[in-house]
């Protein structure tokens, strides 16, 4: 057995490192995917800028909704809404990413679309007296019920469009890296 010093490991990290390369984006399915993406990509620029404006009053708005947990959930919510929304920039801008990178970002894209339609619904369900939804932060007032329900499956539709437009098509990519 041997036993490897703390500078062999760090080596071994940092040639490890120099291996994840940021590729570029794949050319979408088509270039309505990629309209797609770019309207959504607005979309969350908008919402991210609005809730951090005023962020110390986006979290008492979460924490309108009575979600289940209390004041420790509607901040995990909170700050997962917004880290998502900004995290989901890079795929749907197509940047040069890593793949892990990559995947990440799509998820948040997916996921940041995901967490507004389950809280409209959780508004709807619930029946809660929310006057803003928060979809804009607080400083201006989108209703909740059917507009912010309608809003946010809206986006749940740009994400998974934006997801299917700009992700891969696996065998398209094995032809074309096989005739190279």
């Amino acid at each position: 057995m041997k036993i490897t010093t703390f500078f062999e490991q760090r080596s071994r990290i940092i040639e490890n490192m120099n291996k994840v390369v940021a590729t570029p984006a794949p050319k979408p399915h088509s270039e309505t995917a990629k309209r797609i993406a770019w309207i959504y990509a607005a979309s969350l620029v908008v919402m991210a800028v609005a809730q951090l404006f005023a962020f110390e009053d986006f979290i008492p708005q979460i924490r309108n909704y009575f979600l289940p947990g209390g004041y420790g959930t509607a901040n995990l919510v909170a700050s997962l809404i917004v880290v998502t929304e900004i995290f989901a920039l890079p795929f749907l801008l197509r940047m040069p990413l890593s793949p892990l990178m990559r995947w990440c970002s799509l998820v948040c894209a997916v996921v940041a679309a995901f967490l507004w339609v389950m809280l409209s619904v959780w508004a709807v369900a619930t029946d809660a007296a929310i006057t803003n939804s928060a979809l804009l932060g607080t400083k201006v007032t989108v209703p909740t019920g059917f507009i912010a329900l309608a809003t946010s499956l809206t986006l749940f539709v740009l994400a998974a469009w934006s997801a299917w437009g700009l992700w891969p098509n696996a065998r398209k990519n094995k032809r074309v890296t096989s005739s190279q």
